[in-house]
């Protein structure tokens, strides 16, 4: 995992690497690329992200609540990567490690499309 600046904030749009443990049950464990949904003013004030987990995993392609975002970087290069709509998280960024993923941001598109599919669950809007 890179090792994130003094001065670097996780914004909206932004995939950064989260500590996921502990962990109970079913939930994502170990480190995973994360959508930052929450604003970087949010993220700097209450050293929260709330976001969506990210994965390689292939069997996703079926899934009606992951949208791929493209290639993943690192040891996965060369993988499509999902954003698990339907698992929406917040964490402390500073106590979990969270840094900048090679992927950086999530293009618009995508990320509209993601906030689509997260209203479907949640009728925020």
């Amino acid at each position: 995992m890179v090792k994130a600046s003094a001065l670097w904030i996780p914004d909206r749009r932004d995939v950064i690497w989260i500590d996921c443990n502990p962990q109970r049950g079913q939930e994502m464990r170990d480190i995973h690329p994360f959508l930052v949904l929450s604003p970087k003013s949010f993220n700097e004030r209450t050293s929260l992200v709330i976001g969506l987990p990210m994965t390689t995993a292939t069997y996703n392609a079926d899934n009606p609540f992951a949208v791929s975002v493209g290639q993943a970087g690192g040891r996965k290069a060369g993988q499509t990567s999902y954003v698990l709509c339907h698992q929406p998280k917040s964490f402390d960024w500073r106590l979990r490690g969270g840094a900048p993923h090679p992927m950086k941001k999530v293009p618009e598109a995508r990320f509209a499309e993601v906030l689509a599919i997260l209203n479907q669950i949640m009728q925020l809007a």
